[in-house]
């Protein structure tokens, strides 16, 4: 209690200054709470595909469990790189995320900064596919053939730096074979080019239109790459049996956030996906596709990238 001698206009003084620290607290609170608004995630893919299709789905997730809009946003190119430099140059607040195989991080000399591994979602097995333009009916025979006519045989990617384009690679390094590698900015091109007979051999995730094709018989699958057989095509040996266990390699696609982003908010970040990624609806969406869900935590990711990058150089 104030003494009653005191002056009135110290006493009001005193009142309005206990006053304002009372209110801090409150107020440092309301600075500090997350999220503040909705989350936006890049997806460094075009739409339409199973990236942005999971990505969509785990938003949707995400928005019941933060309690804010989850937004997606397609930002294509560089195999994911794009995407990852763009949330690097964003506030690291938690409030934007990017979702991309790891590949940018994993190829090349110079890796995007600046961005921080968040949480694995899913790995993608690779499918080696004959196209119509491809008399050979085997991997085997389709090596045999280009090495007998050195870059006759081309070879499509869904673009450079991407999982595919690191097949074809370690393919060539191993074999002596030379392949004309033509890479696409993206999948949707390129299945159509494929069709077309633009050129012999590609390499795509699997997904559901690419097996719609090989059922169909337009797509002749030589190879794939994976732990193991794919369910779907149990006949179709793996790179590793066929002799290219450097090239035998999956697609692990995951989010990210800005490396600065506040260790509190990517915990909370992480335990959601995770947490979203465990629901039975997501699960069945990614194996109806033949994609293995993943998930763990960020440090497992970083690991997994780290392992990744050291298995790729020469």
């Amino acid at each position: 209690m104030m003494p009653t001698t005191m002056p009135l206009h110290r006493r009001l003084l005193l009142k309005a200054a206990a006053c304002l620290a009372a209110a801090l607290p409150t107020a440092r609170g309301r600075a500090e709470a997350w999220p503040a608004r909705p989350v936006r995630i890049v997806v460094g893919y075009p739409p339409g595909g199973v990236s942005d299709a999971i990505t969509r789905a785990l938003a949707d997730k995400l928005t019941t469990r933060l309690g804010v809009a989850v937004l997606v946003e397609n930002r294509a190119g560089a195999a994911g790189a794009v995407a990852m430099a763009a949330v690097a140059k964003s506030a690291p607040d938690g409030h934007t995320l990017c979702f991309s195989a790891i590949s940018p991080l994993t190829q090349g000399e110079r890796p995007p900064e600046g961005i921080a591994p968040l949480v694995s979602v899913m790995y993608t097995p690779v499918l080696v596919l004959g196209t119509p333009a491809l008399a050979a009916g085997s991997f085997t025979a389709m090596l045999a053939a280009a090495r007998a006519e050195p870059g006759r045989v081309r070879w499509a990617t869904s673009g450079l730096g991407t999982t595919g384009h690191l097949v074809l690679e370690q393919v060539q390094q191993a074999s002596g074979v030379t392949f004309t590698h033509v890479p696409y900015k993206g999948g949707g091109q390129q299945l159509s080019d494929a069709l077309g007979g633009q050129f012999e051999v590609l390499s795509s995730n699997v997904g559901a239109t690419q097996l719609e094709h090989v059922h169909a018989g337009r797509f002749k699958p030589l190879a794939v790459g994976s732990p193991q057989r794919v369910a779907v095509l149990p006949e179709v040996p793996t790179l590793a049996e066929l002799g290219f266990p450097k090239a035998n390699r999956v697609s692990l696609f995951g989010f990210f956030a800005p490396a600065a982003t506040p260790p509190e908010r990517m915990a909370r970040l992480n335990a959601e996906i995770n947490a979203a990624l465990s629901s039975p609806e997501i699960r069945e969406q990614l194996l109806a596709v033949n994609n293995v869900p993943t998930g763990g935590s960020a440090e497992e990711f970083a690991r997994q990238i780290r392992a990744e990058r050291a298995a790729n150089r020469p």
